[in-house]
């Protein structure tokens, strides 16, 4: 069972990985209080949960399945999603406690105590784009009805 996930545990640190240095290298450009570079974390995670399902599938060949694919890019977009909100709540908190003031001044003028909606708001956008990413990938992954018919499996 843990060997099922061990590939997509991989990819969901390593994409986690990507969203944490790229937060960071747009603070060092002091762009990380501009909401609008969040985009790019979209395609970030997308690429992580793509090459996730395209690895999987690769690894499980013909015992591959849309569950097996669709399950390996949900771990691998709700770790990656954990583990990046842990940071941010960590670096908002510890690290730079201006942070969300700034944030807030910049962008919720009307906000005084948000630091728990911005958390949420994280953990909530990369929830459901790792769900809708995955839903997009395997459609190109999953196996034609006419390749399973060939394999014995319908």
């Amino acid at each position: 069972m843990l060997k099922e996930f061990a590939l997509p545990i991989r990819f969901g640190i390593a994409t986690s990985g990507s969203l944490i240095a790229y937060f960071l290298v747009l603070s060092l450009f002091d762009l990380h209080t501009n909401v609008f570079f969040s985009l790019f974390n979209g395609v970030i995670t997308g690429f992580g949960i793509y090459e996730a399902i395209k690895y999987f599938r690769l690894s499980e060949k013909y015992k591959f399945n849309y569950g097996k694919g669709f399950t390996a890019g949900l771990v691998t977009g709700f770790l990656a999603t954990i583990i990046f909100t842990l940071f941010f709540t960590l670096y908002s908190t510890e690290v730079n406690p201006d942070f969300l003031q700034q944030l807030t001044t910049q962008w919720f003028k009307d906000f005084r105590d948000f630091e728990a909606i911005v958390f949420f708001t994280v953990a909530i956008m990369g929830f459901a784009s790792s769900l809708v990413l995955t839903l997009s990938f395997m459609q190109l992954f999953k196996t034609p009805r006419k390749e399973k018919k060939k394999m014995g499996q319908i």
